[in-house]
């Protein structure tokens, strides 16, 4: 589904990203985890097309998109939920859902597409024409959810989905990732290490913009190195 080799980014002359590899196949849930400044949202930015790397191919389905503009690679079936929710706040509930569905291809199935995020999110299902301003952050955090699942992605990314949100909030956005289809493979980039293993096939361990760990999740959850810098324990 996608590759990173070896990408390497420099942002005003600092190396973000240093030959940087990775491998989501379909259907995975893959975390990309570290601590602030380690690189993580710089690596979604250029997945995305809005950096474009010095070094390094992107493969998405064995076809390069570093190359490609941002709304190219929204056509190839990329979807995001950018840090910070950025929700249209002035617009209802159903008014962002529709602003997802964009993309030429997701706009016949608008209707389906509202039903199944009205289904996955009940609490969005009664604030519909409700102003997004208006939300709670667990609640537009749901949104930019279901407004990135709206163009019926097949690759979605997820930058700090835990960001700003109580414990209780974040295990219930985890388990609603965890009823999506198989049809949807996710890239999960987070500093909340112990929920995004527990809710992921594989992790990447970013430190500095350079990946010191990887492997299955399960193993990483247990690793001493991991526990010990990133869960205190």
């Amino acid at each position: 589904m996608l590759r990173l080799e070896e990408v390497r980014v420099l942002i005003h002359e600092n190396v973000i990203l240093r030959d940087v590899s990775l491998v989501v196949q379909p259907a995975e849930r893959v975390a990309v985890l570290g601590a602030n400044g380690a690189g993580k949202s710089t690596l979604i930015r250029t997945i995305l097309g809005l950096v474009t790397p010095l070094r390094g191919r992107i493969l998405l389905n064995g076809t390069e998109i570093q190359g490609l503009t941002c709304h190219q690679i929204a056509r190839a079936g990329v979807a995001c939920v950018p840090e910070g929710r950025r929700v249209f706040t002035d617009m209802s509930v159903l008014e962002n859902l529709r602003m997802g569905a964009y993309i030429p291809a997701a706009r016949p199935f608008m209707d389906r597409s509202l039903e199944e995020i009205r289904s996955l999110f009940p609490g969005l299902a009664r604030r519909m024409n409700q102003r997004a301003g208006t939300l709670s952050g667990g609640e537009q955090q749901m949104l930019s959810i279901g407004r990135a699942l709206m163009s019926r992605p097949r690759l979605l990314l997820i930058d700090e989905l835990s960001l700003g949100l109580a414990p209780v909030v974040v295990q219930g956005l985890y388990r609603t990732l965890d009823q999506l289809g198989s049809d949807i493979t996710l890239l999960l980039v987070e500093q909340n290490v112990e929920q995004a293993l527990k809710h992921s096939h594989k992790g990447y361990i970013l430190e500095t913009g350079n990946v010191v760990k990887s492997g299955l999740s399960k193993d990483l959850l247990q690793d001493p190195g991991i526990r010990k810098a990133y869960l205190g324990l």
